[in-house]
């Protein structure tokens, strides 16, 4: 295929990958030599704390990145450009700089990215420079999957049909950007000063390498292929945040080290050999999928909106009260051990067990009476995997406001799912090591234990560990009286299902 431009430029996002890249391939096809960028863009990263484990793990993910595109390239000035400022000056900048003829970069939905993207390609169109994106980060998105009557869909298991049906290996296959690899260009010498350190940028470290979470194509290829030895089994064990269970891979799918296409077409093809476990996974990463078009369709969600519009009736607490429950909720002093380790995993490593997420979402909204969107921006600053139209879809799930949400009334209960999903209390050790020395009966409960227990375990309610902040069963009842407002929209079936308990 004869280029149709002399020179083009990649501009690297949430991709950082050299292989079955979209945006990568379609440049290389297109254009007779190619540049590729990445922007720390302050746009994003001055509101952020100085240590920032995300800020961490892309700039070690960039530095393989860079080798990676180097060794590609064949040229030992090729690799990456890193720039440092905002990302919709630098953009046209360079590519002014450089004499491109075409910048290209894979899709990004969430709101300010899009406006971000509409800056860019009017300055590059008003410079004579195109501006093309690709689909990337999902199998389908946008408008690809729509009802028969042509609208995007807002229940979870139609869309995962409608998605099964029209999935088939060309929605599954790689890009093959090594076959024109040639067309890497080797950097100008002015280009050449490599990937940033941490502080360079203003950051400091965050501790990345003391985490299990390593960086790079190569770290994600390690946990992708450990995760295969044991996916089979993912269904039944990714319930119980002290067996390792879940794949790991949120981090790596959020910054496009692991390709999706990569990651389904695996799933895929060991759920049509019968794995359950695969299939299990395939449902997650279509959740996904799902989850990004809800965001595409409804972009008023990043303003807050609650998907459901009569939930933003609901009155949630306020005044120092709640202030303070929010404050303990934050900081794992809710008396309640399965919450309070939740929130030290999170807060100490910034990754928390998707039960887990879903059990301390459900607390925060429907025992403490917090609005949910504090809990949602708590998880936006500390989640190391943050993705805005996941983390908005999981907390409205929770909240009961969102598309395919749990039923108000359905409202778990922190005891039951702790005794459930930890019944040897080896999560709560882990994280709460002051309860270490209780019972596996009284792990879970320790305001049921007798002062001798107490004392045999040395724990002290309210000195060494916090009592409840509040009583399970009475919160459920006035939550239930705070969704009376969304009630009657509910139907005759919610109400009478409300009656039969929690879970």
């Amino acid at each position: 295929m004869e280029p149709t431009f002399s020179s083009g430029l990649v501009w690297f996002r949430r991709d950082l990958r050299s292989d079955d890249h979209a945006a990568l391939y379609h440049a290389l096809r297109r254009c007779g030599e190619v540049h590729c960028v990445f922007v720390f863009d302050t746009d994003i990263l001055d509101p952020l704390p100085r240590a920032d484990r995300r800020v961490e793990f892309i700039r070690e993910s960039l530095v393989a990145l860079d080798a990676s595109l180097r060794t590609l390239s064949g040229h030992r000035h090729g690799g990456l450009i890193v720039c440092h400022g905002a990302a919709a000056r630098e953009v046209p900048e360079l590519a002014l700089r450089l004499g491109v003829q075409a910048v290209f970069a894979n899709h990004d939905d969430e709101p300010a990215a899009l406006e971000r993207d509409g800056r860019v390609r009017h300055v590059l169109g008003a410079g004579g420079v195109q501006f093309h994106t690709s689909k990337d980060q999902t199998i389908f998105e946008r408008a690809e999957i729509l009802t028969q009557q042509g609208s995007p869909y807002t229940v979870f298991t139609p869309y995962k049909n409608a998605w099964l049906r029209k999935v088939d290996a060309f929605y599954l296959s790689a890009y093959p950007v090594e076959r024109h690899a040639r067309r890497l260009a080797a950097r100008p010498e002015w280009a050449r000063g490599g990937v940033p350190t941490l502080a360079d940028i203003g950051f400091e470290s965050a501790g990345l390498h003391a985490l299990p979470l390593p960086p790079g194509m190569d770290g994600a290829n390690a946990l992708f292929e450990d995760f295969l030895g044991r996916i089979d089994d993912y269904g039944k064990a990714r319930d119980f945040p002290a067996v390792k269970g879940p794949s790991y891979l949120s981090v790596h799918m959020r910054f496009g080290t692991l390709s999706p296409r990569r990651a389904a077409r695996e799933a895929h093809a060991r759920a049509q050999k019968g794995s359950e476990g695969a299939a299990t996974w395939l449902s997650e990463l279509i959740w996904r999928d799902f989850y990004f078009q809800v965001l595409s369709h409804h972009p008023q969600l990043a303003g807050g909106a609650s998907f459901r519009p009569a939930y933003d009736a609901i009155a949630w607490e306020g005044g120092p009260e709640a202030e303070e429950r929010f404050a303990a909720w934050c900081e794992g002093r809710t008396g309640y051990p399965l919450i309070d380790a939740a929130m030290a995993q999170i807060n100490r490593t910034g990754y928390m067990h998707n039960r887990l997420r879903m059990v301390t979402a459900s607390f925060l909204v429907k025992d403490l009476g917090v609005d949910w969107r504090l809990g949602e921006r708590y998880f936006a600053e500390k989640l190391n995997d943050f993705d805005f139209s996941a983390n908005n879809g999981g907390w409205q799930w929770a909240s009961s406001s969102g598309c395919d949400a749990q039923p108000y009334f359905r409202i778990f209960n922190p005891l039951s799912q702790s005794r459930k999903f930890d019944p040897k209390g080896k999560f709560i050790r882990a994280y709460l090591p002051q309860l270490a020395a209780l019972p596996d009966a009284l792990v879970h409960a320790p305001w049921e234990a007798s002062p001798l227990e107490l004392e045999a375990a040395g724990v002290r309610l309210g000195d060494t560990y916090p009592r409840l902040i509040v009583d399970h069963d009475e919160a459920r009842q006035r939550t239930l009286a705070r969704y009376a407002v969304v009630k009657a929209g509910a139907g005759a079936a919610a109400a009478t299902a409300a009656e039969a308990g929690a879970d």
